[in-house]
C-alpha cells in the first residue's frame, strides 16, 4: 500500500504582501510620522522627487473659513525638527529632587555610614517625594541596624521640601504640620486619623469623636488644605506641550458642508523623469534592475498615499454626515456611532476604520478633536451617546443647589425627565468618569 496520497483542497488565505503592509503602515500613520516616512523614502530613493505644496488652495480655505489657525507661510509650523539643546539651558537632571536632598545632606557632615544610608534613601525617594516601606522593608534584609535606618528616616524627613520622605500622606501632612510655629492640636489629629472622614466632609463625626467644635474642624480642614500632598512636585520636569496637526477640516464652503483634507503641510511627491528615460536608455543590466525596483516603490507609496487619503475621507465623510447638527452648531451633543457600524457603512474593515483614524485630529469651528472621539457608543435604547448623557449630567450639576446636591438617584430620575433613561449605576460611573465627587463631597 502506498504511503503517498493526493488530494485537492480549496480554502482562502490573507497573504500580506510588502505593498499591503506598507499601505496599512502608512494608513495609520500621524500627520508628523508621515512627514518623517516621506521624507526618509525620498531620501532612500532617487526616483522621488518632492516638491513644495502650492500655497493658493491652503490662503483660499483660510479666506473661507477664518478660525483655521497657522499659515503656510511659516513653514517652521508645519515641520519637525530635532533641535539641539540650547547654550545655558538648564539641565534637569541637575535639578532632580534626589540631586537637591543630596546637596543638603553634604552639608550636614553625617558620619560615613549615616552619610551612606541617607543618600541611599534620598535615590529611592519617587517623584512625589514619597518612600515606600517595601525599600524600607529592603533595608533589614541587608542587614542594616534598625537604629541607623530610623535615624537615617529621621534625617531625611528633616530636609527640604517638608514632608519629603513620607510613607503616606498622613505623614506627609503631619511633618509639614509639625514645622509650623504654632501647629494646630485639631489638625493634627485629622491628619493622622481623620483624613477619609474629612474627605468626605464628615465635619460633625469628626468634631464629636475629638471633642469639639465643627468650627474648629473646618478651619483645621483650610490648614491642611494649604499643604503640599506631593513635596517633590516642584522638582519634577513640566511636561512640553503637545502640538497637533489637524488631519481633516469640516467647514462650510460656499453654502455647503464640505470635508477637506489637510494635505497642504505634505510635499508634493511625484517620480523623477530623468531617472524615467535613464531607465529606458540604459544599456547596464544592473542599473536598470536598481531603476526598476526603486519606480516600484515609488509606486507603491504613491498608492498608499493616494488609499490613505480617500480612506481617511470616506471616514471624516461619514462622521460629518452623522454629527451634522453638533458641526452646524445646533448642538453639543453627539450622535451615536460606533466604528464597527462605520465600517459596515462604508464596506470597509473595521480594523482599517480605526488604523484610518488612529492619531488623527479633526478641526472644525468648534475646535481640535480627535476623530475617535467623534464615536460615541450607544445608551438608552440607542437613542443616545454616552457624551450626551455626559453633557446632560454636567447641566443637572450645574443647576444644582450646592447646600442640597443631587444624588446619584435624583440625578437618575432628572435624566429621565428628560428622556434619556439610564441606571444609578451608569450614572455613577459618568460621574467619576468626569472627576465629579459624590453629593457628600459637593455639599457646602
Amino acid at each position: 500500500m502506498s504511503l503517498v496520497q493526493l488530494k485537492t483542497e480549496l480554502r482562502q488565505e490573507l497573504k500580506l504582501t510588502p505593498q499591503l503592509l506598507q499601505s496599512m503602515e502608512v494608513l495609520q500613520m500621524t500627520s508628523m510620522e508621515l512627514l518623517e516616512y516621506i521624507g526618509r523614502c525620498a531620501e532612500e530613493n532617487p526616483l522621488l522627487d518632492q516638491s513644495d505644496p502650492p500655497e493658493a488652495a491652503y490662503e483660499e480655505l483660510r479666506r473661507q473659513a477664518v478660525w483655521i489657525d497657522g499659515g503656510l507661510g511659516n513653514r517652521a509650523t508645519f515641520a519637525y525638527e530635532e533641535t539641539a539643546m540650547e547654550a545655558g539651558r538648564e539641565d534637569r537632571n541637575l535639578e532632580s529632587l534626589s540631586a537637591f536632598l543630596r546637596d543638603q545632606l553634604h552639608r550636614l557632615r553625617l558620619s560615613k555610614p549615616l552619610s551612606a544610608l541617607c543618600g541611599y534613601l534620598a535615590e529611592l525617594v519617587d517623584e512625589d517625594g514619597y518612600l515606600s516601606q517595601e525599600d524600607l522593608d529592603g533595608l533589614s534584609a541587608m542587614k542594616i541596624p534598625r537604629p541607623l535606618t530610623d535615624q537615617a528616616l529621621d534625617t531625611l524627613q528633616s530636609l527640604d521640601p517638608p514632608g519629603v520622605g513620607a510613607r503616606s500622606l498622613s505623614e506627609c501632612l503631619l511633618l509639614q504640620l509639625s514645622r509650623q510655629r504654632r501647629a494646630d492640636p485639631v489638625a493634627m489629629d485629622i491628619a493622622a486619623r481623620f483624613l477619609p472622614e474629612l474627605g468626605r466632609k464628615h465635619y460633625a463625626a469628626i468634631a464629636q469623636k475629638l471633642g469639639t467644635t465643627v468650627e474648629a474642624v473646618r478651619a483645621a480642614e483650610r490648614v491642611i488644605a494649604a499643604l503640599e500632598p506631593h513635596p517633590g512636585r516642584a522638582f519634577q520636569p513640566a511636561e512640553p506641550a503637545a502640538y497637533v496637526r489637524p488631519d481633516v477640516f469640516v467647514a462650510e464652503l460656499e453654502g455647503e458642508w464640505k470635508v477637506v483634507l489637510n494635505e497642504y503641510y505634505l510635499p508634493r511627491v511625484s517620480v523623477n523623469n530623468y531617472y524615467l528615460r535613464l531607465m529606458k536608455s540604459s544599456e547596464e543590466k544592473e542599473t536598470k534592475d536598481y531603476l526598476r525596483q526603486k519606480l516600484q516603490q515609488a509606486k507603491w507609496l504613491l498608492s498608499s498615499l493616494e488609499r490613505r487619503g480617500g480612506t481617511l475621507r470616506l471616514c471624516a465623510e461619514a462622521v460629518l454626515e452623522a454629527q451634522k447638527p453638533f458641526f452646524r452648531g445646533e448642538t453639543g451633543a453627539l450622535a451615536p456611532m460606533t466604528l464597527s457600524a462605520l465600517a459596515e457603512s462604508l464596506e470597509l474593515h473595521p480594523s482599517t476604520v480605526s488604523r484610518a483614524v488612529r492619531g488623527k485630529y479633526l478641526q472644525c469651528r468648534q475646535g481640535t478633536y480627535p476623530l475617535r472621539w467623534f464615536f460615541s457608543l450607544p445608551v438608552s435604547g440607542g437613542q443616545v451617546s454616552r457624551q450626551a448623557v455626559k453633557q446632560a449630567l454636567l447641566a443637572l450639576l450645574r443647576e444644582e443647589d450646592p447646600r442640597r446636591p443631587y444624588s446619584d438617584q435624583d440625578l437618575c430620575r432628572l435624566l429621565a425627565e428628560r428622556g434619556v433613561r439610564v441606571a444609578r449605576r451608569t450614572v455613577a460611573k459618568y460621574r467619576l468618569e468626569l472627576g465629579i465627587g459624590s453629593s457628600a463631597v459637593r455639599r457646602k
